[in-house]
Order: C-alpha cells, then sequence, then structure tokens
C-alpha cells in the first residue's frame, strides 16, 4: 500500500484520501446487509499537492489539511483512484471539496 501511494503525487490543490470502512456490525453484534450500511462521509489524508498557484506571483498557496488528517467528505464527488495489485479505493478530492477538517 505504501508504495502505491508513493507513485501518486497529487497536483495543485488535490488531496489523495482513502474512505473510512463502513460498519457492518452493530455493537450488540447484529450483521448488517450491504444495502442497509450508508456512504461512509470519513476519510484519511494519504497525499496532499503543493496547492494552487497565486495568480500574481506565481507562489503555490499552501493546503489546509497534511497528510494524516481526518476529513469529512461529500457524499458524491471525488475520482476513484484504482491501482493493479491495490484492494483500497482511493479518491482524488479538490481542496474546496472537502467539508471539514475532524479532531
Amino acid at each position: 500500500m505504501a508504495a502505491a501511494i508513493k507513485r501518486i503525487i497529487p497536483m495543485l490543490d488535490r488531496i489523495l484520501i482513502q474512505r473510512a470502512d463502513a460498519l457492518t456490525t452493530t455493537k450488540g453484534g447484529i450483521v448488517l446487509p450491504e444495502k442497509s450500511v450508508g456512504k461512509v462521509l470519513e476519510g484519511t489524508v494519504l497525499a496532499v499537492g503543493p496547492g494552487t498557484r497565486n495568480a500574481t506571483t506565481g507562489t503555490h498557496i499552501p493546503i489546509g489539511v497534511k497528510e494524516g488528517d481526518r476529513v469529512l467528505l461529500p457524499e458524491f464527488g471525488g475520482t476513484k483512484v484504482n491501482l493493479e495489485g491495490d484492494q483500497k479505493e482511493l479518491f482524488l478530492f479538490r481542496e474546496s471539496d472537502i467539508l471539514a477538517k475532524l479532531e
């Protein structure tokens, strides 16, 4: 997994995120079917681009999240990234698509 992440370097204000896994059992041990499990709106930042460019000076405007941060994601959006030999689904989001940073 770490080798695959090193091959993906987000450009400009793009952020590479791995969505959190959906809970398939309740606290009481009841197994939930896939249809009843909602979409997970939380993820972990794996890689961050340098940020957008300032039009006048050409310098990068830094992004507000860093690797390892937990973020709140929109229900729809992002670009799915599949790598051969990797079972995890990764998504690329723009910085403006991220709803919040979780503590």
